[in-house]
């Protein structure tokens, strides 16, 4: 009877036994599949953080190089949304690997934010740049307003010179030299807008300068030279060439600012290197997310 009971009380502890190494495993089971499905969301997360980083990189560089200010200013607030989308799975991907502990993917993600924020910097400043879009704003009055008021010069001095009496010859010569000074402007225009060196801009600002002087002193010895009837048609071509020069001081201002130029060498050379390097950050972290199969997660 005795050993009946003892047989008994053993067989119950090796059960109960039994039922608590299930119920362990169980939960090792449950454990390790928690584990996997946050490897997998982390995962996603940095395939979608390089596919929002790649699409705020290439919206900021169609603003640089857009011709239109509605279109550049369209494409900065897109590369601003795709960078926002950034910072949201960067924030959201860094507590989950902290709670995997997976360290080294830990470090790639901190080496990415680093990288990011340099990012971030350098590419406000070339979007703020880009929208300016002062080399094209002077392009555009050079081959525009700029354009007419030259021509109209032009068609005022030759009406004006048509009335010449004995002395058409000089009257002739004067006019030509007034209009090929204010061509030599416009000649300089289009290099001033497109150059970036300080001292290359002052050297045709003096040119500029120079021509505008010999028209004007052409301008003067036409005066005495020409009949009554012919001086309306001269305050035209003055009033045409003081317009001319108003809008070329506004063709070299914007110039100096020199935004698209600015925008577009940085985005060639600095933000090339931090984008790469920001990429190089974001693969590093996948190949290793990658590698996280359920041996991976037990080694941890």
């Amino acid at each position: 009877m005795h050993r009946g009971r003892e047989y008994r009380r053993r067989l119950f502890l090796a059960a109960l036994a039994l039922t608590f190494s299930a119920i362990g495993a169980c939960r090792n089971v449950a454990d390790v599949n928690v584990t996997l499905e946050r490897v997998s969301e982390a995962r996603s997360l940095t395939a979608d953080l390089l596919l929002q980083f790649t699409r705020s990189a290439d919206a900021a560089n169609r603003s640089v190089m857009a011709d239109m200010d509605d279109t550049s200013v369209a494409f900065a607030k897109e590369a601003g949304l795709a960078a926002d989308a950034v910072q949201k799975d960067v924030d959201t991907l860094k507590p989950l690997l902290q709670t995997l502990g997976f360290s080294e993917e830990q470090r790639l993600l901190g080496e990415f934010s680093g990288r990011y924020a340099e990012y971030r910097e350098l590419d406000r400043r070339i979007l703020d740049l880009a929208v300016e879009n002062t080399n094209l704003k002077a392009q555009r009055l050079a081959f525009g307003p700029a354009q007419d008021a030259a021509n109209a010069f032009r068609d005022a001095l030759k009406t004006a010179t048509s009335a010449a009496g004995k002395d058409a010859w000089h009257v002739e010569a004067l006019a030509a030299t007034a209009v090929l000074t204010v061509r030599e402007i416009q000649v300089l225009q289009a290099p001033h807008i497109a150059d970036a060196d300080e001292a290359v801009m002052t050297r045709m600002e003096k040119q500029m300068a120079t021509s505008e002087t010999a028209a004007r002193q052409a301008l003067d010895g036409l005066r005495p030279l020409l009949p009554p009837s012919a001086q309306g048609q001269l305050r035209a071509a003055t009033a045409a060439l003081d317009r001319f020069v108003d809008l070329n001081l506004q063709i070299i201002t914007l110039s100096r600012r020199n935004t698209n130029v600015r925008s577009l060498a940085l985005s060639l050379d600095e933000k090339r290197k931090v984008t790469t390097a920001c990429e190089d950050s974001l693969r590093a972290l996948q190949a290793a997310l990658a590698k996280r199969g359920f041996t991976g997660i037990r080694e941890r």
